[in-house]
C-alpha cells in the first residue's frame, strides 16, 4: 500500500514537470494581424497634448514641448 502510493505521488510529481509542446496561432494577414498607423494621424485625446491630425511637423513639437517639460533643471530654473 505504502510502495503504491510512493509510486502514485512519484508519477504526478513527473507528470507534473513534463513540458507539454505549446502552438501559436497562425498568423494570416488581415486577419489577425493589423498595421499600426502613424502616431501623428491619430485624433489628440481630449484633455491631452495637442496637434494637428496629419500634421508630422505639429506632433513632433509637441513631443519636444512634453519632453522638455519633463527635463528637472528645465523645470526648477524657469
Amino acid at each position: 500500500m505504502k510502495r503504491a502510493l510512493v509510486l502514485l505521488v512519484a508519477t504526478l510529481a513527473l507528470g507534473a514537470c513534463m513540458e507539454m509542446e505549446q502552438e501559436s496561432a497562425k498568423k494570416e494577414v488581415g486577419k489577425t494581424v493589423k498595421s499600426d498607423t502613424a502616431p501623428w494621424n491619430n485624433e489628440p485625446v481630449a484633455g491631452g497634448p495637442k496637434w494637428a491630425k496629419g500634421d508630422r511637423n505639429s506632433w513632433e513639437d509637441q513631443i519636444k514641448k512634453r519632453q522638455l517639460a519633463q527635463h528637472e533643471h528645465r523645470r526648477i530654473y524657469q
